[in-house]
């Protein structure tokens, strides 16, 4: 069963549950999913690869919003945001460690042969295709460019 149908079948149960915060992030995430099924040039099909991307997408738009509510002192709203990414990062994949995802980074950085900071458009195109879904671009580039430093 791919990622879509995972969720559709969960939002069947959550319904049964009457589970309504998880309802409603499920409903969210398959809304996506058929807005990128029918999606100009699209084949009509979703791969695993392209919902992952979907979920990370929603799951950062949500801590981006929970931030801002937490500033503007809405902690009742930050709170159903922070809920909501609580179930779309049960869909993805276990996120690397900062440990494993240094070790990952500098086996990248060996192998390209990378010495300084002008190989790091490289590394970070390998980084980001190895690590899809399993780090944010974000640290990936953080940690790239902090070994890219020291060297």
């Amino acid at each position: 069963m791919n990622l879509f149908e995972t969720v559709s079948e969960d939002i069947k149960k959550a319904m049964l549950a009457k589970d309504k915060i998880r309802l409603e992030a499920l409903r969210g995430a398959k809304k996506e999913f058929l807005e990128a099924k029918t999606a100009k040039g699209s084949d009509g099909d979703l791969s695993d690869e392209a919902a992952v991307k979907i979920l990370q997408k929603m799951v950062k738009q949500r801590k981006e919003s929970a931030a801002i509510y937490t500033e503007q002192l809405r902690p009742d709203l930050a709170e159903k945001e922070l809920a909501e990414v609580s179930v779309l990062e049960a869909y993805l994949p276990q996120q690397l460690s900062p440990e494993e995802l240094e070790s990952q980074i500098k086996a990248i950085i060996a192998e390209t042969g990378a010495t300084d900071i002008k190989a790091m458009g490289q590394v970070m195109g390998l980084a980001s295709r190895r690590l899809a879904g399993r780090a944010e671009g974000k640290a990936i580039s953080e940690v790239v460019k902090r070994l890219l430093i020291t060297n």
